[in-house]
C-alpha cells in the first residue's frame, strides 16, 4: 500500500459511498479513488450501526457491495493484526477513521504456483490514521495490517475493494508457503451473520 494525500473534509460513510458511486466504472482507477478517499475524514459516528469488534480476531463488516466495488469496515482490537495477504489483483484502498494502523509491505522474491511455495522479503512499512489513507501498491500488493499494542486503543478501517472477491492468498514466509483462503463477513449491512458473535462499538 502507498499513502494518499489531499485537502481533507469530514463526511459520513454514506457520503463516501455516494461519492464512489458517482465515479464511472472506466474511471474507477487507483488514483481516482484514492483522490476521493484522500479528501475524506470519515465521521466515526456514521459507522456505529455497521461496526462490530471481537476479542479473538478482527471483524469484517460489509457496508456496501455491487459489481464494481465493495466497502467493508474492519474492527481491530488492540494487538490484533491480519495475516500476510494479497487481494488477487484487486484494487484496494483503506482509510482509518478510528485509531491508527501499521501497514507492512512485502516483496515477492519467488513463487512456485505448482508447489505453492514462496519467498518474501520485508519492504516498506508506514502508519495510517484519519488523515492518511492509503492504496495497495500494485508493484508490492502483499502486506499485513496491525493495530499495535503500543497504540493502546481500538481501531477501525474502512476498506474499498474493486472488484469484489470472495478469496485471497495468505502467505506464511516462515514455512515458505501460501494458501487460498475464502473471505467471509462478521456482519452484513449492520446485521451479524449467522453464527457470529461480536460486540458493537
Amino acid at each position: 500500500m502507498t499513502p494518499g494525500t489531499g485537502a481533507i473534509t469530514t463526511r459520513t460513510i454514506q457520503e463516501l459511498i455516494d461519492g464512489l458511486c458517482r465515479i464511472p466504472a472506466a474511471a474507477f482507477t487507483r488514483d481516482r479513488v484514492l483522490q476521493e478517499f484522500g479528501r475524506t475524514v470519515l465521521d466515526p459516528d456514521s459507522l456505529r450501526s455497521y461496526l462490530f469488534f471481537r476479542r479473538s480476531h478482527y471483524t469484517r463488516n460489509l457496508i456496501y457491495r455491487d459489481d464494481l466495488f465493495e466497502v467493508v469496515a474492519i474492527g481491530w482490537e488492540s494487538g490484533q493484526g491480519s495475516a500476510i495477504h494479497n487481494h488477487r489483483g484487486q484494487e484496494c484502498w483503506m482509510g482509518v477513521p478510528i485509531g491508527r494502523l501499521e501497514v507492512r509491505n512485502y516483496r515477492l522474491v519467488e513463487k512456485d504456483e505448482t508447489a505453492r511455495t514462496c519467498r518474501l522479503e520485508p519492504s516498506v512499512h508506514y502508519v495510517m490514521d484519519p488523515l492518511h489513507p492509503a492504496a495497495v501498491d500494485p508493484a508490492e500488493p502483499i502486506h499485513s495490517v496491525h493495530n499495535l499494542v503500543d497504540y493502546a486503543c481500538r481501531a477501525a478501517s474502512v476498506d474499498v475493494y474493486s472488484r469484489p472477491s470472495d478469496s485471497c492468498e495468505i502467505y506464511h514466509p516462515e514455512r515458505g508457503r501460501y494458501f487460498d483462503v475464502a473471505l467471509g463477513y462478521t456482519s452484513r449491512f449492520g446485521v451479524l451473520c449467522p453464527g457470529e458473535q461480536a460486540e458493537a462499538v
